[in-house]
């Protein structure tokens, strides 16, 4: 069967499950095999074609925007406290940067941001102007970015809501599916298999080969 077919079997079972008071995030799981995290470390940016879910995002400017919560650099220093630092991080998904403060930001944030994977980053979140132009194009951006990182030979990543229609959350599963093909050394061989859930329930296996 082929795996879009799978996908829409998935869902439907997963759908039946108990109705919860909150909107379920849509999980995949991908289980790699004959892949080493520590020699391949695997950290890539997915542009999906539906935002997957909201990101709460903050700036590292100059100066005070308008258009997005800012930490500017005059603020930098109250940061040396560890309880207001962690606190931050674990209030954004993401952060964004102009690029002229990177070393600073690196040296402040630095060793609280980069072990959450929450460090601004070239590939996605550096800005030369803090702009309003220059930010609600990398807002979009980010948010129908997905990122994947591998720590484990399991990845899981949200690729949606439970409200979604399926054709779109199928549509992002697939997008994130064969990006990863692209990624991984050995393609399909180092997938095993994948798994879709929502938060609360049990996850449904998919067989890719």
């Amino acid at each position: 069967m082929e795996i879009d077919e799978q996908l829409k079997l998935a869902l439907t079972e997963i759908r039946k499950g108990e109705k919860r008071k909150f909107k379920q995030t849509v999980d995949l799981i991908v289980n790699l095999q004959k892949f080493e995290v520590k020699k391949t470390p695997l950290n890539i940016f997915i542009s999906v074609p539906h935002k997957a879910k909201d990101k709460k995002i903050a700036g590292f400017f100059e100066s005070q925007s308008e258009f997005i919560d800012t930490i500017t650099e005059v603020d930098f220093k109250k940061y040396s406290d560890k309880k207001k630092l962690k606190n931050l991080v674990n209030k954004y998904d993401f952060f964004i940067s102009q690029a002229k403060l990177m070393p600073k930001v690196a040296t402040v944030f630095g060793r609280v941001l980069g072990p959450a994977g929450k460090m601004p980053s070239p590939q996605l979140g550096i800005v030369l102007n803090a702009d309003e132009k220059s930010i609600k194009d990398l807002k979009e951006k980010i948010d129908t970015s997905l990122r994947i990182r591998a720590k484990e030979p399991s990845i899981k990543v949200a690729v949606g809501k439970e409200d979604m229609k399926d054709e779109e959350i199928i549509e992002n599963i697939l997008t994130v599916y064969n990006e990863l093909v692209k990624a991984l050394p050995r393609d399909k061989e180092n997938i095993k298999n994948i798994e879709l859930k929502f938060t609360m329930t049990k996850p449904v296996k998919i067989q890719v080969r």
